[in-house]
């Protein structure tokens, strides 16, 4: 019995770790993705607006 509870607490822990790894790996995805559009159309970044003062900034890479 403590050989099942051991098996599945370390399948659990793998499952989370993978989708983690998964996880990063779209957010890195999107980022290349992203740079290379930027890249390409030679922009500098990326503009949105602030909904609290309306003014316009370059997009943060946690965006």
């Amino acid at each position: 019995m403590p050989q099942i509870i051991l098996l599945l607490i370390i399948a659990a822990i793998a499952w989370i770790g993978y989708r983690k790894f998964i996880a990063d790996a779209e957010r890195l995805t999107r980022q290349s993705e992203r740079l290379r559009r930027e890249r390409e159309s030679g922009a500098d970044g990326t503009l949105v607006k602030d909904p609290k003062t309306g003014e316009y900034r370059l997009r943060r890479d946690d965006e």
